[in-house]
């Protein structure tokens, strides 16, 4: 396991200080870290643009369960990210979100053999509170796995648990 090298908390605190696209621009870009469970599980942003981003893992020996296959939950998790990271290209500074409800369906298994594993993610609908997203995990013109994702958009003062603009002393 990779040890976290930042406070995720502070890393989270100068990021509610960019509009979405901004900062996920900023961690492509190396400005800002990658979230910790990003690392964790391989994860890598490969492409993004307002309401789409596209992740990247290659499936490895860590992934898989105990029947011998890559753990369902490493799709899930793409789906996750991917519709979530699209709806927050979409936001401004300081707003936030999070998932209400997942749905995924598995296509094919995935294996150590499957190579690299994309995932796409795009906005089907971002109202002012609610936003609807969809994901396709693929390995080259194979599908894997698809979903959708339901993202409750929050204010600022939820995202960050305080009422204060980011980087203020009581932030």
């Amino acid at each position: 396991m990779t040890a976290v090298e930042h406070d995720p908390v502070e890393s989270a605190r100068r990021l509610a200080g960019l509009d979405g696209l901004s900062a996920l621009q900023a961690m492509v870009a190396g400005e800002l870290p990658p979230p910790p469970f990003a690392v964790l599980l391989g994860f890598e942003l490969v492409e993004l643009e307002e309401g789409r981003v596209v992740f990247a893992v290659e499936p490895g020996p860590q992934h898989y369960n105990p029947i011998g296959s890559v753990h369902g939950g490493l799709a899930a998790t793409l789906i996750d990210s991917a519709t979530g990271c699209a709806v927050h290209s979409t936001l401004p500074a300081g707003v936030g979100y999070t998932t209400t409800d997942l749905q995924v369906r598995y296509v094919r298994g995935i294996t150590r053999d499957t190579g690299r594993v994309v995932c796409e993610g795009t906005v089907v609908h971002r109202g002012r509170t609610l936003a609807t997203a969809e994901a396709r995990v693929t390995a080259g013109d194979r599908l894997l796995a698809h979903g959708t994702a339901g993202v409750l958009i929050l204010p600022p003062a939820a995202r960050t648990g305080s009422t204060a603009p980011p980087g203020s002393a009581s932030a």
